[in-house]
């Protein structure tokens, strides 16, 4: 059975910083792609970055390149997202995936987290 749990979201000012993390349980972490998606009130789930399961290749969405970066410590089974000069449009349920992935605009994973709350203060 594969768990996936994050933590580390919360309210932050514009400008300011926050670093949500993801513990993985129950399947080989360091072969799985693991991925953070979002979705806002509204808004469409939208992927944010992913990162491979060595860490040697990520990606990040445009809209928050250079603010966010992704990484994982696979010792720990852990994934984090840094995210930093976070705006008022970056609020948002962050969801925490495992093999991520896009497809015909339909939003995929092998597993998912509960969530966690990111709320930007303007």
């Amino acid at each position: 059975q594969v768990h996936l749990v994050e933590s580390g979201g919360g309210l932050v000012q514009a400008g300011g910083s926050l670093r949500v993390s993801c513990v993985a349980s129950g399947r080989t972490f360091s072969s799985s792609s693991m991925g953070w998606f979002r979705q806002a009130p509204g808004k469409a789930r939208e992927l944010v970055a992913v990162i491979s399961g060595g860490g040697a290749t990520t990606y990040t969405a445009q809209s928050v390149k250079g603010r966010f970066t992704i990484s994982r410590d696979n010792a720990k089974n852990t994934m984090s997202l840094q995210m930093n000069s976070l705006e008022p449009e970056d609020a948002a349920v962050y969801y925490c995936a495992a093999e991520p992935m896009v497809v015909g605009g339909l939003q995929k994973a092998d597993c998912w987290g509960q969530g966690t709350q990111v709320t930007v203060s303007s």
